[in-house]
């Protein structure tokens, strides 16, 4: 056996990270201890955007915010990746990755999160509870344009913190399906201070942040779930004028008032505090877990990967000097019979042609 053994090329060395301390490297502690910081990096973020409003006024102060945190947020999140992971592509890492079936992910889970809210809101279109008014002026439009632009930005956001880089270092501490019930629980309680909140809407709220999860551990990526929430908050707020998350700000070309019973139209908070979402979210993640199957098996799949180590065994000694042998060895050309039939086949066709020359001699 050869005194160096070459590293198999399926094994690959582990690769310092830089700045390599307390927080980064492999670890289920450290990998949490990376989320804490995640989260306190949001936290600040969320302080930091919010001085946009003390030097802007008026109808942009919203959306100047919202691009704010989102700013605040992908540069944070990318920063951290790099150091602490030693990510070369901070962006593809937490989700926002560039290939071919992106766009079709974003409008299937825009169609998704479409669908869903017009089953919700069907029940009370059904029975009668829902008050509707339009307004059409130019300021209205300019509203609705300018709103789309905040639901964007808000919901890109969310997803980056609860699906994005956060969410995937609570998977390396804790495992998918613990980090999604985590998520679920911060993503609900997060909505808790929304005015007129109530314990029914964090329950839908939740439910809500296992969805959004699972559109991320089916793809993982961001825009599936980002299409889910963009198109959720757009079509409740926007098109159907109806309240999200307690907010009817969404509500400009459209402004519906819903009566009825709270399981059923949710209140003053909206659909997202009604008994009828949770049943509608539930078969959410049933037509999600469907419509996923080509994307759960192409990026989600493990490949195998041959593993173990090289080994490079030198042959015997005695059979490197035979074949040195044989290779130095001068080269032999036959020029006789080397069996007594090759032999014995020359000398009767030797034979043969001159009993035929004699018969030719003699004719003459």
């Amino acid at each position: 056996m050869s005194d160096s053994v070459a590293p198999s090329p399926a094994l690959k060395p582990i690769q310092k990270k830089p700045f390599a301390g307390l927080l980064s490297g492999p670890g289920r502690a450290r990998s949490f201890a990376r989320f804490v910081l995640a989260c306190a990096w949001y936290m600040a973020a969320v302080r930091l955007a919010a001085l946009v409003g003390w030097f802007t006024r008026g109808d942009f102060a919203e959306l100047l915010y919202r691009c704010g945190l989102l700013i605040l947020l992908l540069v944070g999140y990318s920063l951290l990746g790099m150091v602490l992971d030693g990510q070369d592509e901070p962006f593809k890492a937490m989700g926002l990755v560039k290939r071919k079936t992106a766009a079709r992910e974003l409008g299937i889970g825009a169609a998704l999160g479409w669908g869903l809210v017009v089953l919700a809101v069907l029940p009370m279109a059904l029975t009668g509870s829902l008050y509707i008014d339009f307004w059409h002026t130019p300021r209205i439009f300019f509203l609705f344009a300018l709103n789309l632009g905040v639901i964007a930005a808000s919901s890109l956001a969310e997803e980056l913190v609860f699906r994005g880089y956060p969410f995937q270092r609570l998977i390396e501490a804790t495992g998918p399906t613990a980090a999604t019930v985590l998520m679920a629980i911060f993503f609900g309680l997060e909505h808790m201070s929304n005015t007129n909140a109530s314990l029914t809407s964090v329950l839908v709220t939740m439910l809500a942040g296992v969805l959004l999860s699972i559109a991320y551990l089916r793809t993982r990526a961001l825009w599936l779930p980002w299409g889910l929430h963009l198109a959720w908050n757009l079509s409740m707020g926007g098109f159907f004028g109806l309240p999200v998350s307690g907010s009817t700000d969404f509500a400009t070309v459209v402004q519906t008032n819903a009566v009825g019973p709270r399981w059923l139209t949710g209140g003053e908070y909206g659909p997202e505090a009604a008994l009828a979402t949770f049943v509608v979210l539930l078969v959410g993640i049933v037509v999600l877990m469907r419509v996923t199957r080509d994307y759960a098996w192409e990026y989600t799949h493990r490949p195998i990967v041959a593993a173990g180590y090289a080994m490079e065994v030198a042959p015997p000694r005695a059979h490197v000097e035979m074949e040195s042998k044989a290779a130095t060895a001068p080269q032999l050309i036959q020029i006789a019979a080397t069996t007594p039939q090759e032999a014995s086949l020359h000398g009767n066709w030797g034979r043969e042609a001159d009993s035929a020359a004699a018969q030719q001699h003699d004719k003459k």
